[in-house]
C-alpha cells in the first residue's frame, strides 16, 4: 500500500500488484462433475465460476469460457496418490488436459490438486453447509483453492505454476 496527500491529509491507494496480469481459469476435474474458477485481471482474487457436468463437450464448454474471459491459462488439478505418485485418476485427467490444450485459445497448465476437495469440503463443513447436498459447490470451491495454490506459487516464484501441457505431447 502506498500513502498520497490529499487536504485532508495522507490516504492509503493500494498499489496494483506486480507481476503477471490475466485471468486464470482453475479447474477440479472429477468422473461426474468439473469445477471451475476464475481470477480477476490483476490475479488478486478467485472467484467460483461454474460446475460443469463431466462429458464429451466438457472440454469445449471450457474452451469457449477461456475465450469469454480472455483467459492467459487454463489450470487443471491433477490428483496425485498422497505419496505423489499418479494413479489412475491422474491418468485421466492428463488425458483430458491433453485434449483441451488442443482446442484452448491458451496454455493449459497441470498442478498437483491433493487434498484441494477435503479442504474444499471442510470449508464449507465449517460454514454449516451439508456437504452432500453441496457437491456442485465442493467442485467449484475446489477449483478456487486450486486457482488460490496457483496464484500463491506464482507470487513466490514468478513463474507460472505447475507444468505446461504441450500441444506436442496432444493426442491426435
Amino acid at each position: 500500500m502506498s500513502m498520497r496527500w490529499s487536504r485532508r491529509g495522507p490516504a492509503a491507494v493500494m498499489a496494483e500488484p506486480a507481476g503477471p496480469r490475466g485471468v486464470l481459469i482453475a479447474v477440479d476435474v472429477g468422473s461426474v462433475r468439473v469445477g471451475i474458477a476464475r481470477c480477476d485481471h490483476s490475479r488478486v482474487l478467485a472467484l467460483p465460476e461454474a460446475t460443469l457436468p463431466r462429458d464429451d463437450a466438457t472440454a469445449q464448454r471450457i474452451a469457449d469460457l477461456a475465450g469469454e474471459f480472455e483467459a492467459q491459462a487454463i489450470v487443471i488439478g491433477l490428483p496425485l496418490t498422497l505419496s505423489g505418485e499418479r494413479g489412475p485418476a491422474a491418468e485421466q485427467v492428463e488425458d483430458f488436459a491433453e485434449n483441451l490444450a488442443g482446442i484452448a485459445p491458451c496454455e493449459v497448465r497441470l498442478l498437483d490438486e491433493r487434498l484441494t476437495t477435503r479442504e474444499a469440503q471442510r470449508g464449507l463443513h465449517r460454514a454449516g453447509r451439508d456437504v452432500r447436498r453441496s457437491r456442485a459447490v465442493i467442485d467449484q470451491a475446489a477449483a478456487v483453492i486450486l486457482l488460490n495454490h496457483a496464484l500463491d506459487a506464482e507470487r513466490a516464484s514468478g513463474i507460472p505454476a505447475g507444468r505446461r501441457v504441450n500441444l506436442s505431447e496432444a493426442k491426435d
